[in-house]
């Protein structure tokens, strides 16, 4: 069965949900000591959380990047997940009134972002992976009450890696990914490819 192209795909429970983001050591580490983000971490900035390990690992090159060196894997609530979709717009225009959409733009704390997703040798993919960027009372919320848990889960990442420059197969050491439960309102207020009718 062929994926849709624009789908939320994700490691999660009935509680939360696993979003990565990749960190210079400076930012990460107190992080994870602390179980929330905290200064050098600049909340002012915007910080974009992506469902997708292999997506992550593409942008941070498998944490070779400068920068991005430390792989986290923050646990957010479904609950202030959902609030995120729930008060995006996308970040270009999408074939919707132009002025409502800029508009939208405008007053949305939350960017989203639907980019080709990646197989482990960082390859396109015909369908699309998301990005969520969180800027303003976002990026509070984030930061203050919707994470219930980092890990660093670097270690990981360049095990996986060398498995992969070694020429194995690494579909088994990656972590579970599945579609996400949307409701009808968060797909359309996120572009999602509709689901199929029954």
């Amino acid at each position: 069965m062929s994926t849709p192209y624009r789908q939320i795909r994700a490691a999660y429970t009935e509680e939360s949900v696993t979003v990565y983001q990749a960190y210079d050591p400076a930012i990460a580490g107190p992080a994870v000591a602390a179980g929330r983000f905290v200064p050098p971490f600049k909340r002012e900035r915007m910080t974009w959380i992506k469902p997708s390990f292999l997506w992550m690992m593409y942008r941070c090159g498998w944490a070779a990047k400068p920068g991005q060196t430390r792989v986290l894997a923050i646990d957010v609530s479904r609950e202030g997940f959902e609030w995120a979709l729930g008060h995006a717009c996308l970040s270009h225009h999408d074939g919707a009134d132009r002025e409502a959409w800029a508009e939208r733009l405008r007053r949305s704390p939350v960017r989203i972002q639907w980019d080709p997703e990646r197989d482990p040798h960082h390859t396109p993919l015909p369908h699309r992976s998301i990005q969520i960027g969180l800027s303003g009372e976002a990026a509070d919320r984030y930061v203050d009450e919707w994470i219930v848990g980092i890990t660093d889960v670097t270690g990981r990442v360049r095990d996986i890696h060398a498995a992969l420059r070694d020429g194995r197969d690494v579909a088994g050491l990656l972590p579970a990914e599945r579609p996400y439960p949307l409701p009808a309102p968060l797909a359309r207020a996120v572009g999602a490819t509709p689901d199929d009718p029954a």
